[in-house]
């Protein structure tokens, strides 16, 4: 069984440029690993109007940055997995959490066609903020 994406462009805010968050099957999965008051990337790094998002799922492992405490990654480090293509899945796997006590999250493992309409119906959000 897969698991689900779902990516949520949010608006900018007082303290932020437009960020991106990530949903896996139900659960928020920055706020899951940095706490409340955490943030996504921006929308710019990881949905750039140009389409080479480094979400693109290749045959080449690629480390992609999910998220940061609200204290910023240069204190409590980032967020971030490894995103990986193996035929019809995509991975996400090896996590780095910004917390030495905070659990990795699991392998989370995506059907690689629905991963890519995702992204790609992210990627058209973006271009509507």
């Amino acid at each position: 069984m897969f698991d689900r994406l779902e990516i949520r462009v949010l608006p900018s805010g007082r303290r932020f440029a437009a960020q991106v968050r990530f949903w896996v099957n139900g659960e928020d999965v920055v706020e899951s690993a940095v706490g409340e008051g955490g943030r996504g990337p921006y929308v710019v790094d990881v949905l750039p109007a140009d389409g080479l998002s480094p979400l693109r799922a290749t045959g080449e492992p690629l480390r992609v940055e999910l998220g940061e405490p609200e204290c910023t990654g240069g204190c409590c480090g980032l967020l971030s997995v490894v995103v990986q293509r193996f035929g019809g899945v995509v991975q996400w796997s090896d996590w780095e959490t910004p917390y030495l006590e905070t659990t990795r999250p699991l392998e989370l493992h995506f059907d690689a066609d629905e991963y890519d309409a995702e992204l790609a119906r992210a990627e058209a959000d973006r271009g509507r903020r």
